[in-house]
């Protein structure tokens, strides 16, 4: 065990959708590193909500969630708590996602591969208000950086906003109009006018096409 001052009072939440990593990461954050996991997430919303709630000192968010991605919802905390720290948990050592995690303001991305002592240095590091990014994927970060530097006129992209994102995702997923509906409390025509406008920034005007966009822009698994 390594000495940390305060550590017993880390305060944590893990968000992922799948128990057994969530079960796993909460016994060896615990039992190895003398931390508190005060609240578990299966979606990007519960986290949100457990996040606001409870206010730990840091969140180990997984990207790849149902209804809500990990994205989406750590921009969202930091909207609502901009202090809040928060380490991106992935499978995906690729620039996408990397620099969208990255954007969307998280202190930190770890691969889920990473040996244990790597995840208590990451949480150790972004406590102490330091950015932590996996040696696997620096290189990544980097090169981006240095070809933003040399690159000052950017291909225009597109822009989706937040709700849409969320629609977009909540499609890819396969729910209906009127589950989205619920989901989000708009209405149906409120649902049905944003994914009109989703699949005209696009130019995607099928559900199999907007399920392959959400699934290679990382809003959504195949899981």
């Amino acid at each position: 065990m390594n000495n940390f001052d305060n550590q017993r009072h880390i305060r944590l939440i893990l968000a992922d959708d799948h128990k057994v990593m969530r079960e796993g990461l909460a016994s060896l954050i615990v039992n190895d590193f003398n931390m508190e996991v005060i609240g578990q997430a299966e979606t990007g919303r519960e986290a949100i909500d457990l996040t606001i709630q409870l206010k730990p000192d840091l969140v180990l968010m997984d990207i790849t969630m149902p209804d809500m991605n990990g994205i989406e919802a750590t921009r969202y905390i930091l909207e609502q708590l901009p202090e809040m720290k928060i380490i991106a948990l992935s499978m995906h050592a690729d620039k996408r996602f990397v620099m969208e995690v990255i954007n969307a303001g998280a202190s930190g991305y770890l691969l889920k591969h990473s040996a244990a002592d790597e995840l208590e240095r990451a949480i150790k590091s972004v406590i102490r208000g330091h950015t932590y990014i996996s040696p696997d994927v620096t290189g990544i970060v980097i090169k981006e950086l240095r070809e933003t530097k040399q690159n000052h006129e950017q291909p225009e992209t597109v822009v989706l906003s937040v709700r849409e994102r969320e629609i977009l995702q909540l499609v890819a997923e396969g729910k209906s109009t009127k589950d989205i509906a619920a989901i989000l409390n708009v209405s149906a025509s409120t649902v049905e006018s944003h994914r009109n406008n989703v699949m005209s920034k696009l130019g995607l005007y099928s559900i199999a096409e907007l399920t392959k966009y959400a699934i290679r822009e990382g809003l959504t698994s195949l899981e």
